[in-house]
């Protein structure tokens, strides 16, 4: 591949994309056409919880492909490996989390939810947060709270309305006329922001009064980023409806939604098919999930995450780093403005080490590494941004 035919033929999402010429990549690292690695802190942003080229998840695919791909629209046919993902995923969802529906994306799978708790309420309002980011369709628009982001697309969804994430006072916001809130268990976009003094616990207390529902946005917080599988649980809170993705899949494309089977029943009639999709739920998709949420959940990643991340917090020292935001390896180095992050990340990809922009926060460096990475390989990285960050002070 070269820079000039992938900026001729393939579409780009801004001016200035973040160019490497990959050739391969395995476990941390990733390597370019000249053999130059990058030890990855971005994990293809929380996508890669496993690292790359997992053998568990890379021999799960092929032993799927030998058998079947796509043969039938969702929720037709029985197919072994979905199944058994739905399965695995209710034994470690607490109670009544119990059905999944799977969908080809996270965004898709807040449209679904969305639509759920339209269908089950029988209201129309949803509430989202300020800064909020639950993905890029036109349902998933309507409900990210920056309007830098999605003016140039009106209209949207009408009866969205935004409450302040933290603002306890904003919680009084959420009414009988409210189908359902949808919040970020942290806020990505917006610069990890975690939820405070309970939360989430007394949003979902008012939605209980009011009869609405709550969703929980877990498609960067899950699947084991925050030390515990999902993001709520380390908040004490359960959702009416949680969404997953990015990390699930291993890798590969995937987005689910989840609720009781009494919830998720609804969808299937009064109209028939009321969220349906082709390849949500491909076996091969799925396989890949499986292996991925097994090695998770069966190994010691999701405790020695919190291991890392105290080592990053303890390492990862320097004036220019204000604060480090997050949990788990879900962390954002801030520093004092947009124009010097930048710069450090720039300069880390010159170096070798990938860093990442968040979306709303420009004065943050992500860090996302695979749970897989090693105290070695976190030290290495934050070597190189502390060196760099050396030198931008002189």
């Amino acid at each position: 591949m070269s820079l000039e035919r992938f900026l001729k033929f393939q579409a780009q999402t801004s001016t200035h994309p973040f160019v490497v010429e990959v050739d391969r990549a395995e476990g941390s690292f990733i390597y370019d056409k000249n053999g130059k690695p990058y030890l990855d802190f971005i994990a293809g942003v929380s996508a890669c919880p496993l690292g790359h080229n997992n053998p568990k998840v890379v021999s799960a695919i092929k032993e799927q492909l030998d058998k079947y791909l796509h043969v039938m629209v969702y929720g037709e046919f029985v197919q072994d490996a979905p199944v058994a993902l739905a399965e695995l995923m209710a034994e470690h969802m607490p109670q009544p989390l119990q059905t999944t529906y799977f969908t080809n994306s996270g965004t898709e799978a807040i449209e679904g939810a969305i639509k759920l708790s339209k269908r089950y309420t029988g209201r129309a309002e949803i509430i989202s947060a300020i800064n909020a980011y639950h993905g890029n369709t036109m349902g998933s628009m309507s409900v990210m709270g920056y309007e830098n982001r999605k003016r140039a697309f009106r209209p949207l969804i009408p009866g969205i309305n935004f409450i302040e994430f933290n603002n306890e006072k904003d919680i009084d916001k959420i009414t009988k006329s409210t189908a359902s809130v949808i919040l970020e268990t942290i806020q990505g976009g917006a610069g990890f922001v975690e939820p405070k003094n309970n939360y989430l616990l007394k949003v979902k207390k008012r939605c209980e009064e009011v009869g609405a529902l709550l969703i929980l946005d877990e498609i960067q917080p899950g699947i084991g980023r925050t030390g515990k599988l999902f993001g709520f649980q380390n908040y004490g809170v359960v959702p009416d409806i949680v969404v997953t993705g990015k990390g699930l899949g291993g890798g590969m494309p995937i987005g689910a939604f989840t609720s009781s089977k009494k919830m998720m029943d609804c969808l299937m009639d009064n109209p028939k098919l009321g969220h349906i999709t082709t390849f949500g739920g491909h076996p091969v998709i799925s396989a890949a999930a499986l292996a991925t949420l097994k090695e998770i959940t069966s190994s010691d990643l999701i405790p020695l995450t919190l291991e890392k991340e105290k080592f990053v917090r303890n390492y990862l020292k320097h004036p220019l780093i204000n604060e480090i935001r997050g949990k788990g390896l879900m962390l954002a180095a801030m520093l004092p403005n947009s124009e010097l992050a930048s710069e450090v990340i720039l300069e880390c990809k010159n170096r070798g080490l990938l860093l990442f922009w968040l979306l709303f926060e420009g004065k943050a460096l992500r860090i996302t590494p695979p749970l897989t990475i090693s105290i070695e390989e976190l030290k290495k990285g934050c070597d190189i941004i502390i060196d760099v960050l050396n030198n931008l002070k002189q």
